[in-house]
């Protein structure tokens, strides 16, 4: 393949000189479109496109053409269009242009992949009046999904994404897995949730794009299995097809000379087959060259993000006079504040503890003034609550005397930024504490505690998604008033502004609507990331199915949100012996296919709302227990030692898929914990016993793979082999190799492993304690129980 790419190459080098003129004059001088815009997913009905996510200046909209063989409209006032149901025969992808000021902007469409599947409940001799379904397809809501009587079976039409579901039967009012199906899945809960499988999900033929060489100013990308369409992206604007050079197995193009104008721009490739929709190849180019290091990135450069996560007042006390827990004899010590601070946090930045982690990302918990009084109540053993974690504000804008000032706030985020760091603020829009002026002066502005039947209207997560409270003392505000959005969004833009953060990690996603998230980013490009040309990042927390946490990421809204569904597996596969990495892969495939091969997800290794990690997998909290009440209780430990390894395995997953890896502070050492507040414990930095040290050593050591490694940055992602205890998968960037490989049995094993052959396997060594022997396309590794390698070049 080698020598037909360089013939390629001297093929297309005088075709692009000879039109280059031509080609680049069709690119505007300062581009509509902030940033890259995203695939817009259409729905098996009638999709509306809002433009005003993508174009800064709608007024500057002149008209929009849709591809041939779709339908629709553009309603002018609103700048939005209205696409019909796509027919069954159009293309899997299709290209959408919009011009305004006189270009033509690109904006691919992705066909939605849902299928129809009827789910049948055979009921045999037993007679029920009411079956209903709940489970991942319908977000685990018990009211949703009512089952019909037919012919004897119970039966109902879903229209679903292809995939394995989870799911229970409600039988007459009892929760219990299908009867009548023998697939089932540890729900790690101490349970077990029935799994439905729904569609095609055999990959073998569709197209697999992968970045095979740069010789500037060409680009040639390797494909697997025949293509029928490619879409090729510089920016926001679709390269001509006459403009690319297509074989069977290879794409070669070249970079528009208008890149060279730009310190960052990007190439974005997709193709699609009869069989289904290419993963995404994104390349970074900086001023028209391909970077092929990751010494070229910045801490802008949001893909080569390691984030790490610390509640402010556990992590380090950095000023003592500022210490003022609340005065209560009714809280318990753990569920007080501790005295960790901003000053405390600067001190381990100029201290060198992040930099030597390798951390480029510091997401700090909310720091808003919380009230000086407890609230809450734990029964046993009996405890009130401080807002020790920043989540109760009676102010928006004001900083936590406990945690510091202004300037103190103002000097931590200098030093971030002079330590080539970036600095996230946690931000909750969802509700205020009771104190909090927007609801003493404005109740109205509030949702209704108590629903229409008289009960309250707490904690119903999914039944009362958008209007529960988290508690009673806990308004949650009505953001489909466009006053309040206005008041909150201005509140949070306070914060870039004032104090030059870089982002948001946003508390309670889910429970807030689209308006919301719509207007904060609309103002946040409006007022800051145009004007100062800033790349501002901003991720969300939601619980539920993906396509609900994937419905708030889009250019005009989030970045990304956490991916608590693959953490979920993780925790079970990697702490748990029995678990298989087949269902860890699964769920890793889903992922990649909802939100793309170069998404910004966060992958976490644990954080403030679950049991720490090291103590599932070392025995001393229970899967199937109340962890919880786990931590009041009784002292949680790490138990067997084994679970240093296991944390070890899971950090080396995080570190090597696509996404934003997240340490969840003390997770680099292997700090225990059950469940809140037993997991929000002081941080430790000094006396780390011998399996500590050697834990937060291979952290360090994993964050630096992630950082000094563009593969496993910008490569693409390919599953080798998944078996039970066994799991190899390989990132691929133009030259660059990685290759993963865990095994999470009680034994030693040697994995064998067939390579394909467009990965450069030159100078390939493991960074690790693996034995391995290479011959041509073949590598052989030995690995102790419960451990991993990472093999690069």
């Amino acid at each position: 393949m080698t020598n037909k790419i360089k013939y390629f190459f001297l093929l297309l080098v005088p075709v692009f000189f000879a039109c280059e003129g031509t080609f680049d004059d069709s690119y505007p001088e300062t581009s509509e479109i902030h940033g890259l815009a995203s695939p817009i997913k259409l729905d098996p009905g009638a999709t509306e496109i809002i433009l005003l996510d993508y174009f800064t200046n709608v007024a500057s909209i002149d008209s929009v053409s849709f591809p041939e063989g779709l339908t629709g409209n553009f309603n002018m006032e609103r700048k939005s269009c209205t696409i019909d149901p796509p027919g069954p025969n159009l293309p899997k992808m299709m290209e959408m242009k919009v011009w305004s000021s006189g270009y033509a902007y690109s904006l691919l469409l992705k066909k939605s992949p849902k299928v129809k599947y009827t789910f049948t409940f055979d009921p045999g001799d037993v007679t029920y009046q009411e079956v209903k379904i709940t489970g991942e397809m319908n977000r685990w809501n018990r009211n949703l999904t009512y089952l019909n009587m037919e012919d004897g079976l119970w039966k109902i039409d879903l229209t679903l994404d292809p995939g394995k579901y989870q799911y229970l039967l409600i039988l007459d009012g009892n929760e219990q897995p299908d009867p009548t199906n023998p697939v089932m899945q540890d729900n790690n809960i101490g349970g077990f949730n029935s799994v439905m499988e729904v569609g095609n999900l055999d990959r073998s033929k569709t197209p697999y794009l992968f970045a095979s060489k740069y010789e500037h100013p060409n680009i040639a990308i390797g494909i697997n299995n025949d293509v029928s369409i490619v879409y090729v992206f510089w920016e926001n604007f679709m390269l001509p097809v006459n403009k690319l050079l297509l074989e069977k197995d290879m794409l070669v193009m070249a970079i528009p000379g208008e890149a060279a104008k730009y310190k960052r721009s990007w190439i974005r490739i997709w193709a699609e087959n009869e069989y289904g929709i290419s993963n995404d190849i994104l390349i970074p180019l900086e001023n028209g060259k391909v970077v092929q290091s990751s010494m070229e990135l910045s801490r802008t450069d949001w893909e080569s993000t390691v984030f790490y996560f610390m509640l402010v007042d556990r992590f380090n006390n950095g000023n003592s006079a500022n210490d003022n827990p609340v005065n209560d004899p009714e809280i318990n010590p753990k569920a007080n504040h501790l005295g960790g601070d901003l000053a405390g946090i600067t001190q381990k930045i100029s201290d060198g503890y992040f930099e030597e982690l390798g951390i480029n990302t510091i997401w700090l918990s909310p720091i808003a003034q919380n009230p000086y009084e407890a609230y809450g109540l734990w029964p046993e053993p009996r405890s009130k609550f401080s807002g020790y974690h920043g989540y109760w504000p009676i102010s928006s804008s004001k900083v936590d005397d406990r945690f510091g000032t202004d300037d103190e706030l103002r000097e931590l985020i200098n030093t971030a930024h002079r330590n080539n760091m970036n600095v996230i603020l946690d931000y909750v829009a969802n509700h205020v504490h009771e104190l909090h002026p927007v609801y003493q002066q404005h109740p109205e502005w509030a949702t209704d505690l108590y629903l229409p039947d008289g009960t309250l209207n707490t904690e119903k997560w999914d039944d009362q998604r958008l209007t529960t409270w988290f508690d009673t003392f806990l308004p949650t505000l009505d953001l489909e008033n466009p006053d309040v959005t206005a008041v909150m969004s201005d509140s949070a833009l306070y914060w870039i502004r004032e104090f030059n953060l870089d982002g948001f990690r946003h508390d309670a996603t889910k429970h807030i609507p689209e308006i919301f998230w719509r207007e904060l980013t609309s103002k946040i490009k409006r007022e800051i990331a145009v004007p100062e040309n800033k790349r501002l990042y901003q991720i969300g927390e939601t619980y539920g199915t993906p396509e609900l946490i994937g419905s708030y990421i889009c250019s005009g809204m989030l970045d990304a949100q956490f991916d608590f569904n693959l953490y979920d597996k993780a925790v079970g596969t990697f702490a748990r012996d029995n678990d298989s990495f087949v269902v860890l892969s699964e769920s890793l495939q889903q992922s990649i296919d909802h939100y793309g091969s170069h998404n910004l997800m966060g992958y976490i290794t644990g954080n403030q709302d679950r049991p720490r990690f090291i103590s599932l997998a070392g025995g001393q909290v229970k899967f199937d227990e109340d962890t919880k009440l786990a931590g009041w209780t009784r002292e949680i430990g790490v138990g067997a030692p084994v679970a240093y390894n296991k944390l070890q395995c899971l950090m080396a997953f995080n570190m090597t898929i696509p996404g934003i890896p997240t340490i969840y502070y003390g997770d680099e050492y292997g700090m225990p914990g059950a469940n809140d507040p037993d997991n929000r414990r002081m941080m430790k930095f000094d006396g780390l016993e011998d399996m500590e040290m050697e834990t937060r050593n291979v952290s360090k050591k994993l964050v630096q793979l992630r950082r000094n490694n563009i593969q496993f940055t910008y490569g693409g992602f390919e599953i080798l082999q998944v078996k039970d205890q066994t799991f190899v998968y390989a990132r691929k960037y133009f030259d660059k190799t990685g290759i993963v490989v865990f095994n999470k049995s009680k034994e030693e094993k040697n994995i064998n492993i067939l390579v394909p052959q467009h990965y450069n396997l030159k100078n390939l060594n493991n960074n690790f304690m693996g034995e391995i022997a290479t011959e041509n396309y073949n590598i052989s590794i030995k690995l102790k129980a419960n451990s991993f390698d990472v093999l690069t070049n």
